[in-house]
């Protein structure tokens, strides 16, 4: 397996496949240095926060590709 022919969403799900090759290599030193420099309490903090902003957000409205049709009785 080569880094174009995966898709590390599925197949890292239980860790990375590809070992020194990964594309993403860059991404997961920070997230482990991320993790070994921020206390649990901090990373709790700012997921609340993520989630009060989230709440804050007026709604998003999707609309089907084709548009709303007239209401048939």
């Amino acid at each position: 397996m080569t880094p174009t022919e995966i898709n590390c969403a599925e197949a890292c799900k239980n860790g990375c496949v590809l070992g020194d090759r990964c594309p993403n290599q860059e991404y997961r030193n920070q997230a482990s240095q991320f993790i070994e420099t921020t206390s649990l309490d901090k990373m709790l903090e700012m997921a609340e926060e993520a989630l009060r902003r989230k709440a804050m957000e007026p709604p998003k409205w999707v609309f089907p590709e084709d548009g709303i049709g007239p209401d048939v009785d």
